[in-house]
């Protein structure tokens, strides 16, 4: 395995993931950053620090691009001309049309292609697909990743050139697009409010998209930078119960902190929703998140996230900017 990027999705995402799965070897990864290096240097000794150049060079079985989003599309297609498999990071690419262009490319090539979508496997996640068969015909999904960040940070996720694919659209509303779509299947109509709110940003840091399903479900998704309050993680209305959690998945926060999926109690949490009517309702353990899936998967030899799935929700994101900059539903 060699790793394209040691910011957060390499650090505390990809590297400790793919160290943790029997049978995968992490054996280069690439940062330009002197305290990334160092930091890479640490955690992974079994590693080597080398350039992008180098790295495919390298005989791998598989390439990790974990690199900033205005990169995706040019080392994905470097690892299908080389015939080796690919996991790119969420976004999959700035644009529906490119992220089409390397499904093509791979399935011309037999090239194995998949996206980092992680949280497919959040705890509350998995306790909403546990619990839909109980709250008879869903009508409403709501979807929430609030935070308290009133000050922009100097990322790359806060640029506002189109190539960089910044802001919390494509940034947390590609988690949000995708459970909606995992959950309720594809989209008809699309309508969103995108807004600039803190001083000095120049991407959307304050996200609503209203999503009607071919199914008639309606989601409704919200992602925020400067809530200074936070709404439930999940709401999911039926015409016999609803069901709602608060908070948020704790496998982010672990792997940072240094805890790995090989631990005991890994993905446990003492967290529960809310299943019933009104005042008439049970507690709901939440299942344990289990994020060590998506490299099983492939370990296994199965694509863990189909990519044509990943193009479908950039067509809901680009759509969610045509409504906001048009001020009108969208149509797929």
């Amino acid at each position: 395995m060699g790793l394209l990027g040691y910011g957060i999705a390499g650090r505390v995402f990809h590297a400790p993931l793919i160290s943790s799965t029997e049978g995968m070897e992490l054996v280069a990864i690439v940062t330009a950053n002197p305290e990334r290096q160092a930091q890479a240097r640490a955690a992974h000794p079994e590693a080597k620090i080398v350039t992008a150049d180098e790295l495919f060079e390298l005989d791998l079985d598989l390439v990790v691009v974990g690199t900033p989003n205005r990169t995706h599309v040019e080392y994905a297609r470097r690892a299908i001309d080389k015939g080796v498999a690919v996991v790119v990071d969420k976004p999959f690419a700035p644009t529906s049309a490119q992220a089409q262009e390397l499904v093509a490319l791979a399935e011309a090539k037999g090239v194995p292609l998949t996206v980092f979508q992680n949280r497919r496997w959040d705890s509350d996640f998995l306790t909403v697909r546990e619990v839909l068969g109980r709250l008879g015909d869903v009508r409403r999904f709501e979807s929430r990743y609030e935070r308290w960040v009133p000050q922009v940070w100097d990322n790359w996720r806060e640029l506002g050139a189109p190539e960089e694919a910044g802001g919390l659209l494509y940034d947390l509303g590609a988690h949000l697009v995708d459970q909606a779509l995992q959950l309720f299947g594809p989209v008809r109509h699309v309508y969103a409010e995108l807004d600039l709110r803190r001083p000095g940003v120049q991407v959307d840091d304050d996200v609503f998209v209203a999503l009607t399903h071919e199914n008639g479900v309606r989601s409704h998704l919200w992602a925020n930078a400067h809530a200074a309050h936070h709404g439930p993680r999940f709401r999911v209305l039926g015409s016999e119960g609803a069901f709602v959690v608060d908070g948020l998945d704790e496998q982010e926060d672990a792997l940072d902190a240094g805890r790995r999926p090989t631990d005991a109690g890994w993905g446990a949490e003492t967290r529960t929703g809310r299943l019933g009517v009104v005042d008439e309702t049970t507690e709901v353990p939440v299942e344990r998140g289990a994020y060590q899936h998506f490299y099983a998967e492939l370990q296994a030899g199965r694509i863990p996230v189909d990519p044509a799935g990943a193009v479908h929700a950039l067509r809901v994101i680009e759509a969610a900017f045509t409504s906001a900059h048009e001020n009108r539903v969208v149509t797929l």
